[in-house]
């Protein structure tokens, strides 16, 4: 059986990337955009970095600013209709991971029909590409402005899910470093942080390949040398921009070996507690990886490795446990080393997540398996 590799066929990259899109936009001959973003970067006016060039071109838009931080069923429901009653032709999310989650269960329920729930009880379910999609990203760490994932909140049932679909690729992917430096310092952490946990759970995943392991390796590189100075310093275009091209390597190993128990805890965190993504991944990351370290021992002496540690004479046991107390140091530094009770999270809901989290698409490719009980433990350590 063949290995599938997937990316988006066009990404542009770079300082001031956006300033291409229209005339791309143009040449493909689209006419009418669905803005999908948030209210905050509605007001900060950074949108006017998208609709100026879509003005410029001739391009009519409408703008759906409804996104959640963890984007629910409801928040496609209301673009989809949005889009249907505008007759748009094809949709663009600005902003992090919640707008292109967003946007491409918009753009894919719109070409499949249905609801966005269908799409999530395997892979690749959709039987048609979806509108076409383009996503301008302005954060380093969730490369879903590139990925085949989207992650989806059910509320009622107090839980989050992923859509894999090789139909959700973006048709044209923008990551522009100039978008980033506004970052606060906090998001900017814990969407590094989410990078990190992208590229290790890709490095240890049971269907990686020699690309998606040279595509994690050196994002854990990128990261463990620039996520502190970008925190400290957002207008340090050093370190935004190679935390730019981090994240879309990450996202390039994880698209295509997926990942872990860590995405599948945490997709839990969101769903009961609403909590945000990139801080749930740092605060259960060591503790994750200690448990995989166990069957994965020399993946994880790499990972140290990339991580900046001296593992010279060193045999691969302490080598792997060097690297992850690397990870917490990197964590503390940044401000994610948090908590799960200073969250909020109760210890009567950690069965009820455990057991969803193995039942998360996500757990499928973690390198040890886990009871129901290993997990509610490694919740509790992270307490």
């Amino acid at each position: 059986m063949s290995n599938v590799f997937y990316m988006p066929a066009m990404t542009l990259m770079g300082k001031g990337a956006i300033k291409d899109l229209g005339a791309e936009l143009q040449s493909r001959g689209f006419k009418n955009a669905l803005i999908v973003t948030d209210k905050d970067l509605v007001e900060l006016k950074l949108v006017d970095h998208l609709t100026n060039e879509l003005e410029k071109f001739g391009i009519t838009y409408s703008t759906f600013d409804g996104v959640k931080p963890n984007p629910t069923e409801q928040n496609i429901e209301d673009g989809l209709a949005l889009l249907k009653a505008e007759g748009c032709d094809f949709v663009v999310s600005f902003g992090g991971g919640s707008s292109h989650d967003c946007a491409k269960g918009i753009a894919l329920v719109a070409a499949n029909g249905g609801h966005i729930r269908d799409y999530s009880k395997g892979v690749h379910l959709s039987k048609k590409p979806q509108l076409p999609l383009v996503t301008v990203n302005t954060t380093a760490g969730t490369a879903s402005e590139m990925t085949v994932f989207a992650i989806i909140t059910d509320t009622k049932g107090e839980t989050k899910y992923p859509v894999v679909d090789k139909n959700i690729l973006p048709t044209i992917a923008v990551n522009d470093s100039e978008l980033m430096v506004g970052m606060p310092k906090f998001l900017t952490a814990a969407t590094g942080m989410d990078a990190l946990t992208h590229a290790v759970e890709a490095y240890v995943s049971t269907i990686a390949t020699p690309v998606t392991d040279a595509s994690a390796i050196k994002a854990i590189e990128l990261i463990a040398q620039n996520l502190e100075a970008a925190v400290e310093n957002g207008l340090n275009s050093e370190a935004r921009d190679a935390m730019q091209y981090a994240e879309y390597l990450a996202g390039m190993a994880f698209s295509n070996a997926s990942l872990g128990y860590v995405h599948s805890m945490a997709h839990q965190l969101g769903g009961v507690y609403d909590l945000p993504h990139g801080l749930c991944n740092a605060i259960l990351l060591p503790e994750v990886s200690r448990f995989n370290a166990k069957e994965k021992t020399s993946r994880f002496a790499d990972i140290a490795r990339a991580m900046g540690v001296d593992t010279t004479g060193l045999g691969d046991i302490e080598a792997a446990e060097a690297g992850i107390l690397a990870i917490e140091a990197l964590s503390r530094k940044v401000g994610t080393a948090q908590k799960l009770a200073e969250l909020g999270v109760k210890e009567e809901k950690l069965e009820f997540m455990a057991v969803n989290a193995l039942n998360d698409a996500c757990s499928l490719t973690n390198p040890r398996e886990a009871s129901t009980q290993e997990i509610i433990e490694i919740f509790k350590k992270v307490m």
